[in-house]
């Protein structure tokens, strides 16, 4: 039951915003009472904190997958992170949306907890750069804090205008991200 609330839930902030959702909205779709939702949240904004542990967790969890790939070099782990992003879309585009809209309305104690595991996941593509870079794959100029940034920004932003069901695939995407990050877009 605590799954088919917080699947309900997802799709109901996507649609209606967080602040616009009622407890009552979330038990009224699944057809339970509050004493149900009760059981197992103690309030909405622990029912969010969940939704946002559930996604940062599962990408993290996916990225240390990769960057323990011992058989790819820097590019190759980049490209994987970032059809990883691209492709959550296409997999979990409504989490992806109450992620990252929907961090406002946690509190100050429960955005500390995640905070940090967003920076994680930064600080890992700041180091594969960085790794990058020491091995010769990138150029020995880039500053990687702030390219691992826009690899997040163009890559997470993806989820307001990427539609999987459109006339790209989540591939053909992260094939363009990643040529435009490794090549640029200046003409040669």
């Amino acid at each position: 039951m605590k799954e088919k609330i917080t699947e309900h839930s997802i799709r109901l902030f996507e649609k209606k915003g967080f602040s616009e959702t009622s407890i009552q909205d979330i038990v009224d779709s699944i057809g339970v009472t509050k004493g149900t939702f009760y059981y197992y949240f103690s309030s909405k904004e622990e029912l969010l904190m969940e939704i946002h542990f559930r996604y940062i967790d599962d990408l993290l969890n996916h990225q240390e997958k990769i960057l323990k790939d011992e058989t790819k070099n820097s590019k190759e782990k980049l490209y994987d992170i970032v059809f990883m992003l691209i492709s959550r879309v296409k997999s979990q585009g409504p989490s992806a949306k109450v992620f990252f809209r929907e961090m406002q309305n946690l509190s100050e104690e429960r955005l500390s907890q995640i905070i940090p595991k967003r920076d994680k996941f930064r600080f890992n593509i700041q180091a594969l750069l960085e790794e990058g870079i020491e091995k010769g794959e990138f150029r020995s100029n880039l500053n990687a804090p702030i390219i691992a940034f826009g690899i997040l920004g163009s890559a997470n932003w993806s989820y307001q205008w990427f539609n999987p069901a459109g006339k790209m695939t989540d591939k053909e995407v992260t094939d363009i991200f990643v040529e435009m990050i490794l090549q640029g877009i200046e003409s040669r």
